[in-house]
């Protein structure tokens, strides 16, 4: 299905990017861990952290809301300036097992290349057409899309793992959401004075938006994880204050990941604003003191540390 709502001129940016539209709204896009899993070549932090839910070469990589966010993350590698809009509000919704179908569809198109490659693992390649996990965190805000907890449920019912990454900007739609197997909430500052600087929001509560959904968040019995994206010189400070906030989705597993330099983000920072591992494990680490966490796990490649509590 090709999108009707999406302009022509965005698609063609997306599809140059290598992403594929599904439907209305909705994207999918190979994760280069997938194809390096599937090329022998490693796998994600995700499989490495989380091995029960997750196998690189058969996650599918996706968005329910491709051209929606309401905020307009500095450090975002995506084009946010061709976000469309805020909410979705009076846009023709499409089906959520329609959106999965499409995506999944998708996904076997853009693998389509691999078996004439040397280095593909046929096995891996064979497997990858039928995924085992989604990533629902794409492009755009997925919760923007408001029949998010009928797409997790649809998900679930063709036996497919999902992982929900959100801004929490909508905390409307995470109570009594059905949960995903994994919940993600980026918090990406200790303070609303740096939030708004980093994420550059459009409600004006947004401050009020994410406290409510980190509070809403400690109810949730799947696997919670607090994701820091760490910008050098802009948001890598007051980690008291960070564990505040981690403190009010009660104890969730918190991964600690560098900003890092690629996509259109190049236009908007400098390098010099990515992180080293060293940096970002450090500044993890005096989190994980002022919790009572230990770091139970990193990945240098991804710039990327898993705190947990003790």
């Amino acid at each position: 299905m090709e999108g009707e709502i999406i302009p022509s001129e965005i698609r063609r940016m997306m599809v140059r990017q290598h992403y594929k539209i599904v439907g209305n709204h909705s994207a999918v896009k190979l994760c280069s861990w997938t194809k390096k899993s599937i090329r022998g070549e490693g796998v994600c932090y995700k499989q490495k952290f989380y091995p029960e839910f997750v196998q690189s070469h058969r996650c599918l990589q996706m968005s329910p809301s491709a051209c929606w966010c309401c905020n307009r993350c500095i450090m975002c590698w995506r084009s946010i300036e061709k976000t469309l809009g805020n909410t979705m509000d009076g846009i023709e919704l499409d089906e959520p097992k329609d959106i999965i179908k499409g995506a999944i569809s998708a996904q076997k198109t853009l693998l389509n290349g691999y078996p004439g490659w040397d280095k593909t693992d046929m096995k891996k390649w064979k497997e990858a057409q039928t995924p085992t996990s989604a990533a629902i965190s794409l492009i755009g805000e997925p919760t923007a899309y408001p029949r998010i907890s009928e797409l997790i449920e649809e998900f679930h019912k063709n036996k497919i793992n999902t992982f929900l990454g959100t801004n929490g900007q909508f905390p409307e739609r995470l109570d009594g959401m059905t949960e995903p197997n994994q919940f993600y909430i980026s918090v990406d500052a200790a303070d609303k004075k740096t939030c708004k600087l980093v994420d550059r929001p459009a409600f004006p509560d947004f401050w009020e938006r994410l406290n409510k959904s980190l509070e809403l968040m400690n109810s949730f019995k799947c696997r919670k994880v607090i994701r820091l994206t760490l910008v050098k010189g802009m948001n890598m400070i007051d980690p008291e204050g960070y564990a505040k906030l981690i403190k009010k989705a009660g104890e969730p597993l918190v991964e600690v990941k560098a900003y890092m330099h690629i996509g259109e983000s190049q236009k908007r920072l400098p390098r010099s604003a990515m992180p080293s591992h060293d940096e970002v494990k450090e500044f993890g680490s005096r989190i994980a003191k002022i919790l009572g966490y230990e770091l139970s796990g990193e990945q240098a490649a991804s710039r990327v540390v898993l705190l947990k509590a003790s």
